[in-house]
């Protein structure tokens, strides 16, 4: 058998708000071409790159996520990746979290845009939903971060992207209707979960001989 790939980090942004059909989240059609599941809704989110460690954000991430989020209990990282759902969520939907701030001289066109924008990120309105590590079997691979955020601290206009097409709330009592993945659909059902004070901990779905495995921390 040949070796798994190792996961790449990943983040994603999952944003909600309470609309006429009662809680939704905001999701995207993958393009049919995307390498990584074609023609699947999903959150906005993508993998962490080096820029997201040196971007300045005006609230720091909550300090007690850092030892669910597996980064050794470096916050540096923990916050990294919480930027990179921020940055990803708008590159692919033109969608930021954040308030007036800095985010101070960076190379990557994204962060120099919220800095034209007079933007930075606002880490502290953001919570950690929960990770996931794709099937070994699969030949693209992502340890994902799930992080959530009320869209009462969302700004700007939504624009699809080469990532995302199809940008929609979608009521979580009708996502029978959408292709979507089975994390996906679990990390939906954590959220409502959390969001009615049903649990507080935070799960991390792996997989270990074609068999789901399912903590939490």
């Amino acid at each position: 058998m040949a070796k798994p790939v190792t996961p790449r980090h990943a983040a994603s942004l999952v944003i909600h708000r309470q609309g006429d059909r009662g809680l939704e989240v905001f999701m995207g059609r993958r393009h049919a071409a995307a390498r990584f599941q074609p023609g699947v809704y999903v959150f906005p989110g993508g993998m962490i790159e080096r820029s997201d460690h040196h971007a300045r954000y005006i609230s720091d991430l909550d300090k007690a996520i850092t030892p669910k989020i597996a980064v050794g209990g470096s916050h540096r990282r923990a916050a990294a990746l919480a930027m990179a759902a921020v940055r990803e969520t708008f590159e692919e939907t033109g969608l930021l979290v954040g308030a007036p701030g800095d985010v101070g001289p960076n190379r990557d066109p994204t962060w120099t845009r919220f800095r034209e924008l007079e933007i930075a990120p606002d880490l502290q309105r953001i919570g950690y939903l929960g990770r996931a590590i794709t099937p070994s079997h699969q030949p693209i691979r992502f340890h994902a971060r799930f992080f959530f955020v009320s869209d009462e601290h969302v700004q700007g206009d939504i624009v699809p992207s080469d990532e995302l097409e199809d940008l929609q709330w979608v009521s979580v009592a009708e996502l029978g209707s959408l292709n979507m993945m089975t994390v996906t659909t679990f990390m939906i059902e954590t959220l409502c979960r959390r969001l009615a004070s049903e649990i507080t901990t935070a799960p991390f779905l792996s997989f270990q001989n074609g068999r789901r495995l399912l903590r939490w921390q």
